[in-house]
């Protein structure tokens, strides 16, 4: 039986990693690829900047604040299985989510809102476009003239918009004008 993992990706992700590795954005690499039973690890560069022993198969990296890539990977592995799809409601899998209501306008009051225009869906929340009310703006700088705020998505927003980050990239509020 042939090799079911592919020879030119294989390649392909080895020179990426490499390269994130020459140009000293990480000092080292250790990428592992299972599928089948079949498993391929890649460990490229050193332990710590500025060279020392070579990272390896074994080698124990500390991590932080990675729940949400390790739980896209999880979900990504679940849409690829067909056991989620990445346009489905998950009102299903996450009932507090469900029936949502979502605030009439930006500047009104808490009390003063409406019935979400869609559900969340997988989609939504790998892209962190799930509508969680996140302004990152001094009070009183964003005027309404009545725009609906928070679910409305990236895709369904007129052509004029603007995007907030934080600066981990954790979530986006997109402001429909």
């Amino acid at each position: 039986m042939g090799s079911k993992l592919s020879k030119t990706r294989l390649a392909r992700l080895r020179d990426v990693i490499s390269g994130y590795v020459e140009r000293g954005k990480v000092p080292g690499v250790v990428a592992l690829v299972s599928r089948h039973g079949e498993v391929h690890v890649e460990a490229i560069g050193a332990k710590s900047t500025g060279g020392g022993d070579p990272v390896r198969r074994d080698t124990i990296f500390r991590i932080a604040s990675m729940t949400k890539p390790i739980t896209a990977a999880a979900a990504m592995i679940l849409v690829e299985e067909c056991r989620l799809r990445l346009d489905d409601p998950v009102d299903r899998l996450l009932p507090e989510l469900a029936d949502r209501r979502v605030l009439r306008r930006l500047d009104g009051p808490l009390d003063d809102t409406e019935p979400a225009r869609r559900p969340i869906t997988l989609r939504d929340l790998l892209t962190f476009r799930m509508g969680f009310g996140i302004l990152m703006a001094p009070p009183g700088s964003i005027r309404s003239s009545g725009h609906r705020a928070s679910s409305t998505s990236v895709r369904e927003c007129p052509s004029r918009r603007r995007r907030r980050r934080t600066t981990s990239g954790s979530a986006v509020l997109a402001l429909c004008r």
